[in-house]
């Protein structure tokens, strides 16, 4: 029995070597320890001005930069970050089981908020406008993948804390733009102030994801601190011994001194072990996993869509160039542009294809097809279908009509103008840009002195290719006979954002409104354009789901047509989804 108890601080002895020797190798001393934990616990007083100043300065440059829609501004106010020394002395305090200090870290974190929210919701609630950008609709629905980025930057923000600053820092920086501490509770107030002025349903939900953001944040790296403090020992007695002589000397501490006095407080003594205290914050983090598991899940499954369409749209491209894109002759006979996979609830297949031809297909060669598809895709007889689009090729036809001699341009700006707008029309109907660019419509403008300069708009989800680019801008020179003439090419974005509903709401928050008001701007602006919803089935749907996914493709289509006069004839679901918790909008051209 003696022999086991004297063997117990032997124990305890080698643990607090190794951790003392990790920090030594890391460049954290005895004195570095206690000018660190000296820094952190001056951190959180609560009579710095400038420390609220910088609090207030950091708030209004992430509001008004959320408002305005500027990633520049934002990371401007995330450079400041007032926040993270109190954060950090949480993270401490739970790692020492300081509680004088825990109580400093919560008590200035909790001002500090109260502030950064309240002055946010001053300067939104005085503007104008209250519109919902892309950079406050982005941080209303953090996931899993946010948590994360937290960890990370918890820890590297610690261990840059601990070390010595010698030459340039560039860890904290980057920690503070990483993390966002104050564009979260910017986003919290406007949303906050949108409830006041506005909507009160939709300024609550976005109020909602900003602080779930903002607390996921604090309390990822709170965690991670109070395990780099801990593996590094910052706790040792000594330190510990100075700390409590400051304690004992600051007038702020030794008020909270007389709250951890308190009968109600004394009696729980018990939290203030390491076990309880990495319990307590272990269940904070499993609560917030719930939220943010159902947004990442949501996020993962329409990845996981996107990918599989992918993978059967390169087996289609594939086949179709091997089976059907030349002639016997070794000519070129056909060439598949756009493919779209289609994919119900029921496991039937169903894929989209526009080809240019010079030969079109015959029944026997579409039946052909699918049978090879299904075979190569491995899927039973009759589960894959095939619609098939075929565009013939008429660019030589055209360039035979092209008058031999070159036409004299008008000289006047009007006169140009009526003539070419025919001559354009004949001469782009044969343009076909290259895949999955497709042509939606163009712009003419004329100048006196510039000439013509004409803008070609297409539909992509990406840029066409430069060298592309300049042979459409030379081709486009040469059907029009007019060398000088300036021609620009201008991408639509083909997909728009996702439409989240949560839990069993039918109705549209600001973030939806936001993507829908897009769309149907782009819809005013060219007739050829159609909104596309798109959405993969989930298992097992039930009455109740169904109906739900109803009123919600009801509510869409009102928005639609009472902000813009879109009919419905130019909204397509894509899957005839029974349910529905989110769906793709994307920018479609009319065949």
């Amino acid at each position: 029995m003696d022999e086991v108890s004297a063997s117990r601080p032997q124990v305890s002895n080698m643990k607090t070597s190794f951790r003392d020797t990790l920090a030594i190798k890391i460049g954290v001393g005895e004195q570095r320890k206690a000018e660190l934990y000296l820094e952190l616990a001056r951190s959180t007083t609560l009579t710095d001005p400038s420390y609220w100043l910088q609090t207030l300065f950091s708030a209004g440059i992430a509001t008004l930069g959320l408002v305005l829609n500027s990633p520049a501004v934002i990371i401007g106010a995330m450079l400041i970050s007032p926040l993270m020394g109190p954060i950090l002395a949480g993270g401490l305090s739970l790692a020492s089981g300081d509680v004088v200090l825990a109580l400093r870290a919560a008590l200035n974190l909790t001002l500090s908020c109260i502030v950064a929210v309240g002055f946010a919701f001053l300067l939104v609630a005085i503007l104008p406008f209250k519109e919902i950008t892309n950079e406050i609709a982005v941080r209303t629905h953090p996931n899993t993948l946010d948590l994360a980025v937290a960890f990370f930057s918890g820890a590297i923000g610690s261990l840059a804390i601990c070390k010595e600053v010698k030459g340039v820092v560039t860890s904290i920086p980057g920690v503070a733009i990483a993390v966002a501490l104050m564009p979260p509770l910017g986003v919290v107030g406007y949303g906050a102030a949108l409830a006041f002025s506005q909507s009160g349903g939709d300024g609550m939900q976005v109020a909602v994801g900003g602080g779930l953001l903002f607390l996921t944040n604090l309390v990822a790296i709170m965690f991670t601190a109070m395990i780099v403090f801990l593996a590094l020992h910052i706790d040792i007695p000594s330190v510990k011994e100075k700390m409590n002589e400051w304690h004992n000397s600051d007038s702020e501490s030794i008020g909270l001194r007389l709250i951890t006095r308190l009968p109600g407080v004394a009696g729980m003594r018990h939290i203030g072990t390491l076990p309880g205290r990495l319990i307590m914050i272990l269940i904070v983090l499993l609560a917030l996993l719930i939220p943010l598991s159902r947004s990442f899940n949501q996020l993962k499954n329409e990845y996981g869509a996107q990918q599989r369409a992918n993978r059967v749209r390169k087996v289609v491209t594939e086949t179709w160039g091997e089976e059907f894109g030349k002639l016997p002759t070794g000519e070129p006979r056909s060439f598949l542009s756009r493919a779209d996979i289609l994919a119900d609830d029921k496991g039937k297949l169903t894929l989209e294809l526009r080809i240019l031809t010079r030969q079109p297909l015959t029944a026997t060669e579409k039946q052909q097809f699918i049978r090879v598809m299904e075979t190569r895709l491995d899927r039973p007889k009759g589960s894959l279908d095939a619609q098939i689009i075929e565009v013939p090729t008429t660019a030589a036809a055209i360039r035979l009509k092209a008058p031999d001699k070159q036409p004299q341009l008008p000289p006047s700006v009007e006169q140009l103008k009526s003539k070419l707008f025919e001559r354009i029309d004949n001469g782009i109907a044969g343009l076909y840009l290259p895949p999955p660019a497709e042509f939606i419509n163009y712009q003419l403008a004329t100048k006196p002195s510039d000439g013509l300069d004409l803008t070609f708009i297409y539909l992509s989800d990406r840029d066409i290719e430069p060298d592309a680019r300049a042979l459409i801008q030379q081709d486009v020179r040469t059907r029009l006979d007019y060398p000088d003439a300036t021609v620009k090419l201008s991408r639509l974005p083909v997909s728009l954002g996702r439409l989240l509903f949560r839990g069993r709401t039918t109705t549209l928050d600001v973030a939806n409104q936001a993507i829908l008001n897009s769309a149907a701007s782009y819809l005013q602006q060219h007739d050829k354009l159609k909104v596309e919803l798109v959405w993969t089935a989930g298992p097992n749907p039930n009455e109740q789901d169904k109906a739900t996914t109803q009123e919600r493709l009801k509510a869409v289509k009102d928005y639609l047509a009472a902000q813009a006069r879109i009919t419905e004839a130019r909204i397509v679901l894509k899957d005839e989804a029974e349910t529905a918790n989110a769906w793709s909008v994307n920018l479609r051209s009319i065949k």
